[in-house]
C-alpha cells in the first residue's frame, strides 16, 4: 500500500507535545510546591491527563520522566517513581473503562490513588528517613496521636492519606477539566496517534486480548514472559553489582575511619607520660591530671564527632592482658579505673607477639558478642622512639548492614518504576508493532481462505484486508503488503477461475441438455419433459431446504449436481425401441417390461460416463436418477424394489418430479390431468409411492409450481 493512499490516523506529534506539556506541568507544579514547602506535591495533574487522552503508555513516560527532572531540586522524588507509575496505571483503566464519565465514582478514583501516593508514600519515607518527609507532618501526627491515642504511624498514615486526597482532588480536577475542554478530533488525533495499523474498536481490543482457549502460549505471553525475565534479571544483576560495589568501598570507607581515629588518638596522646597515667589507678573521670582531662576530652570530643566508630580507646599491652589508658565509652567512663587489665580478645590473639614487640598491624575484623567490628591499632611513641601504648578504634559493620538494608530499599524502589516504565514500553512496542498487526493479518486470512465464498465476498475481504493499513515502516509491513498483494490475485484467480467454471458448466449443461433432448426427440408424447422435471426437481430442493429437511445432504454443491443432471433421468430410452417408446396404445406386459429396462439401461450408460470422467459428482447423481427413479416409498418400485431412504434422495425428488409432469401432460394414450387431480393423486403416494417429505416441500411450492406450468401449458 502506497503511502500516498494511507489514511491518517493520528499525528504522533500530538502525541510527543502531549506527553512533554504534561512533564512540563507536573515538573513546574511541583517546583513550586517545594519551593513553597508546601505538603502538596503537584506532580500528578500532567500524569492524568496525558494518561485520561493518550492512555497508558504515555501516562507511565510523562509519570518517570517527571520523577526524574524533579530530582533536580527534591532527591526523594525519585523513590516515588512507583507510585506515580502505578497512579497512571490505574488512570488508564479508570478511562479505558469509562468510570471517569461516572461522577458518583470520582471520589473511589480519588481514594484509591490517594491510598498509592499517601500510604505507599509515608511507607517509603518512614523506611528511608525514619518518619515523615515535612516536620509539620510529622509534628501534627505526634500531637494527634497523644490526643486521641492511636499509634503514632497510624496517625501519620491517616494525616499523609488525607493531604494526598486533597492534592489528588486538586490535580484530577484540573486534569479532567482540561480534558473535556480539548476539543475532540484533537484528543481522537492524541489517542491514536500509537497505532501502527487502523485503530481497533474496544470490541475488537477485546477480542484480541480474550485469553487462548487451546491453552498454548500466546506470542504476547511469550513476549512478556521474555521482557519480565530480561528486565529482572538486568535489575537484579545491577542491584548485587551496585550492593557489590557499595559494601566494599564502605568497609574500605569504615576501614578508613578507624585507621584515622586510630592515627588520631595517637597524635594526641602523650607517650612519655602513659606509665605515669597508669600508675594513678583513678577511675577516668575523676582523674585530676590536668593533662589527661584535656586528652580525654579531646578524645571524647572527635569520638562524638566522627561517624561509624563506635569504641575509641588507648591500652598498654604486655603478657598480661590489655592495661587501659584512655575509653571514650561513657559507660567506661563512669566505672573503669585507669590501668584496670582487660583480657586479650580471641580475634586479638594471633597479632599478640607483634603487638607486644610494638609493630604494626593491619585491621582487625571480628565477629563475637560485641558485634562484627574492623579494628584499627596505631602505635603511641614515647620521645626515645619506643612503642609505649597503642591506640585503638572500632568501626562497627553492623551500621553498614542497616546502611545496606537502606541502600537495597532504594534501589528497589528507584528500579521497581524503572522497571514497569520498560516492561509497559516493551509490550506497548510488541502490541501495536507486532501483536496487533499479526492477528489483524491472521484474523483476515483466515476470513479470506475460510468457506466458499461468492467472488463479492472474496472482493470484500479484499478490501477489509487493506483497510487493516498496516505502517510499521519494518518487516511486519512488507508481510502485510505481501499478503495484500496475494489476496488480490488470489481473488482475480478466482474470478477467471470462476469464469472457466461457468462457462464449462454451460457446456456441460448444454451437452447434457442436448443428450436429452435427443432422447426426448424420439419420444413424440413427451414435450418439454426435462425441462419441466429439471425445474420441479429445483423446486422440491429448495422447499426441502427452507424445511430443514435432510440438511446435511442438501448442500449448495449437491444441490447444483442434481439439478444439473435431472435431464439425463430417461437417458436409458435410448435403447428402447421407437415401436415401444411410440405406441399409440396401452403397453403389452411385455413391452412393459422393456419399457422399464430404460432405468437399468440409464445406469449402465451413466456408469460408463462416470468412469470416463472419473466420477464427477452431478454424474452421480444423474445415475441414480436414471436407475432409481422409478423405485416407490413402499419398495413396490424396479428396478431393484429399493425402499425408503434407501433410495438415493435425488431419485426420490426426481419421483415426485417426473409423475407429476406425466400426470399434467397429455400422453398419446389419456389427456393431462387438472392440476387439482394431479396433486390430489401426488398426495395420496405420500408415504407409500413417494417420500413424504418432498410431497410436503412441493405442495408448499405450488406458487413457484404454476409459474413452470403456465409457462409450459399456458395454463
Amino acid at each position: 500500500m502506497s503511502d500516498s493512499s494511507r489514511i491518517d490516523y493520528g499525528d504522533s506529534v500530538h502525541r510527543a507535545e502531549s506527553v512533554i506539556i504534561g512533564i512540563f506541568v507536573n515538573t513546574f507544579s511541583a517546583y513550586l510546591a517545594y519551593t513553597f514547602k508546601l505538603p502538596l506535591n503537584f506532580d500528578t495533574m500532567g500524569t492524568i491527563a496525558v494518561t485520561a487522552i493518550g492512555g497508558l503508555f504515555p501516562g507511565i513516560i510523562t509519570a518517570a520522566v517527571t520523577n526524574l527532572l524533579c530530582c533536580l531540586f527534591n532527591s526523594f522524588s525519585l523513590y516515588y517513581v512507583l507510585i506515580n507509575v502505578m497512579i497512571a496505571v490505574f488512570t488508564a483503566w479508570f478511562v479505558r473503562v469509562g468510570k471517569h464519565k461516572v461522577m458518583a465514582l470520582l471520589p473511589v478514583y480519588l481514594g484509591v490513588i490517594s491510598l498509592l501516593g499517601g500510604g505507599f508514600g509515608l511507607t517509603f519515607q518512614w523506611f528511608l528517613l525514619g518518619g515523615p518527609q515535612f516536620d509539620d507532618i510529622a509534628q501534627a501526627a505526634e500531637a494527634l496521636s497523644e490526643r486521641i491515642g492511636l499509634g503514632y504511624f497510624s496517625c501519620a498514615l491517616l494525616l499523609n492519606i488525607g493531604i494526598n486526597f486533597v492534592d489528588k482532588a486538586i490535580c484530577a480536577g484540573v486534569a479532567f477539566t482540561v480534558v473535556r475542554l480539548l476539543p475532540e478530533k484533537l484528543k481522537l488525533s492524541i489517542r491514536n496517534s500509537g497505532w501502527k495499523q487502523k485503530p481497533l474498536s474496544d470490541e475488537e481490543l477485546q477480542s484480541y486480548r480474550k485469553k487462548d482457549d487451546r491453552g498454548r502460549f500466546t506470542l504476547k505471553q511469550r513476549v512478556t514472559a521474555l521482557l519480565v525475565l530480561a528486565v529482572v534479571s538486568m535489575s537484579m544483576v545491577m542491584v548485587i553489582s551496585g550492593l557489590s560495589f557499595y559494601y566494599r568501598s564502605t568497609k574500605e570507607e569504615y576501614k578508613a575511619n578507624a585507621v584515622s581515629a586510630a592515627k588520631f588518638a595517637a597524635s594526641v596522646v602523650n607517650g612519655d607520660r602513659v606509665d605515669e597515667y597508669l600508675e594513678a589507678g583513678k577511675v577516668i573521670w575523676k582523674y585530676s591530671d590536668e593533662e589527661y582531662r584535656r586528652t580525654n576530652s579531646i578524645l571524647i570530643s572527635y569520638y562524638e564527632s566522627i561517624d561509624n566508630i563506635v569504641h575509641l580507646y588507648v591500652y598498654k599491652i604486655d603478657e598480661e592482658g590489655c592495661h587501659l589508658v584512655f575509653d571514650t565509652d561513657p559507660e567506661a567512663q563512669e566505672k573503669l579505673r585507669v590501668n584496670e587489665l582487660i583480657e586479650f580478645n580471641p580475634s586479638f590473639l594471633p597479632y599478640k607477639d607483634e603487638l607486644l614487640a610494638g609493630g604494626r598491624i593491619d585491621v582487625l575484623e571480628s565477629d563475637d558478642q560485641y558485634g562484627y567490628l574492623l579494628t584499627a591499632y596505631e602505635p603511641i611513641y614515647d620521645s626515645y622512639g619506643n612503642v609505649v601504648a597503642y591506640a585503638g578504634a572500632d568501626a562497627s559493620m553492623d551500621l553498614l548492614d542497616a546502611d545496606i538494608w537502606s541502600f537495597v530499599l532504594r534501589m528497589l524502589l528507584i528500579f521497581s518504576g524503572f522497571i514497569v516504565l520498560v516492561i509497559a514500553c516493551g509490550l506497548w512496542v510488541a502490541d501495536y508493532n507486532i501483536i496487533f498487526p499479526i492477528k489483524a493479518m491472521a484474523r483476515n486470512a483466515n476470513g479470506f481462505v475460510s468457506g466458499n465464498m461468492n467472488q463479492q465476498e472474496l472482493d470484500d475481504h479484499v478490501r477489509k484486508i487493506r483497510s487493516v493499513d498496516i505502517h510499521t515502516e519494518d518487516e511486519m509491513q512488507d508481510l502485510y503488503e505481501s499478503i495484500c498483494r496475494m489476496s488480490s490475485e488470489m481473488a482475480e484467480q478466482m474470478r477467471d477461475i470462476r469464469h472457466y467454471m461457468d462457462t464449462t458448466t454451460k457446456m456441460q449443461s448444454g451437452l447434457i441438455i442436448t443428450m436429452a433432448d435427443m432422447v426426448e426427440s424420439r419420444d413424440s408424447d413427451t414435450g418439454a419433459h426435462v425441462q419441466k422435471t429439471a425445474a420441479y426437481v429445483r423446486i422440491i430442493l429448495e422447499g426441502l431446504k427452507k424445511k430443514g429437511y435432510y440438511a446435511e445432504k442438501l448442500t449448495p454443491q449437491y444441490m447444483a449436481a442434481v439439478e444439473m443432471s435431472a435431464p439425463l433421468h430417461d437417458v436409458g430410452k435410448i435403447n428402447i425401441s421407437d415401436a415401444i417408446l411410440n405406441k399409440p396404445g396401452k403397453l403389452t406386459d411385455e413391452e412393459y417390461e422393456i419399457m422399464k429396462t430404460h432405468t437399468t439401461a440409464g445406469k449402465m450408460i451413466m456408469e460408463k460416463a462416470i468412469s470416463t470422467v472419473r466420477g464427477e459428482s452431478y454424474l452421480k447423481e444423474a445415475r441414480n436418477m436414471a436407475a432409481y427413479h422409478h423405485e416407490r416409498w413402499d419398495g413396490k418400485g424396479y428396478p431393484e424394489g429399493l425402499h425408503g431412504e434407501v433410495i438415493p434422495l435425488s431419485a426420490r425428488v426426481m419421483a415426485v418430479a417426473d409423475v407429476f409432469d406425466a400426470l399434467t401432460s397429455p400422453r398419446v394414450y389419456k389427456p393431462a390431468f387438472p392440476i387439482e387431480k394431479a396433486l390430489e393423486m401426488l398426495q395420496e403416494g405420500a408415504g407409500t409411492q413417494f417420500d413424504a417429505k418432498c410431497i410436503e416441500a412441493f405442495m408448499d411450492s405450488l406458487p413457484d409450481v404454476k409459474v413452470v406450468l403456465k409457462k409450459y401449458h399456458n395454463v
